[in-house]
């Protein structure tokens, strides 16, 4: 189970002390029983909270830094898209009958 962080204890700490305040001034409660029973629902309700308050999310690690002579040893089916390099086609050879003269009159 992973640790609470410093926010989820915090919460939860104060949770459980103001709400056990809160019940106990407005119950007016004298009895043993009666303050268990608050003490026992301000606990739960400060667990409550410390386990809904978000989690920070994990960070990605960082790509290692690639040299471009390391990459360009890299195979071409390897590299993405955005990496690949442009292929230069030559332009078809025109054969004299293929040209058209345009139309006379």
């Amino acid at each position: 189970m992973p640790r609470p962080t410093p926010a989820q204890a915090t919460y939860g700490t104060l949770t459980v002390v103001f709400s056990t305040l809160a019940m106990l001034l407005l119950s007016q409660t004298t009895s043993g029983i009666g303050v268990a029973v608050i003490t026992v629902a301000a606990l739960g309700l400060g667990l409550l909270v410390a386990m809904t308050v978000p989690r920070p999310r994990p960070q990605p690690a960082p790509a290692p830094a690639v040299s471009p002579a390391a990459r360009a040893r890299v195979a071409p089916a390897a590299r993405t898209a955005t990496e690949r390099v442009p292929v230069q086609r030559a332009a078809a050879p025109v054969l004299a009958d293929s040209v058209r003269e345009p139309a006379g009159p």
